[in-house]
């Protein structure tokens, strides 16, 4: 297995990391951790994120691995986005950080 350093400016892990501490990509990994949605669900939840944003987000995600995307083959075809285990794994971490940030928040204003 190959050694990742995120502090690497040429470390692959950097593009995944910016994908993932990006604007919206902490906010979906979120909204995924509990059950697969479908896109207008995960934009309903995630307020403020417009449909293009949602699109490169959720393509972003899934080209590194962290969401998958599935489609049953119904009319009309239904597709739902998932994390995968890493994406699991990152989303638990991501929810932490949101956390700690919430609660210091009132410290933090004050």
């Amino acid at each position: 297995m190959a050694d990742f350093d995120v502090f690497a400016k040429d470390c692959p892990s950097r593009e995944v990391f910016a994908h993932v501490t990006g604007r919206w990509g902490a906010l979906v990994l979120g909204r995924l951790r509990t059950e697969p949605q479908r896109f207008g669900e995960i934009r309903r939840q995630v307020e403020g994120i417009s449909d293009r944003m949602l699109t490169q987000t959720l393509r972003a995600l899934v080209d590194d691995g962290l969401v998958s995307r599935y489609s049953a083959d119904t009319n009309p075809p239904r597709t739902e986005y998932r994390l995968t285990p890493a994406g699991a794994d990152v989303a638990e971490a991501v929810l932490r950080l949101a956390e700690a940030v919430q609660t210091a928040m009132p410290a933090a204003r004050s």
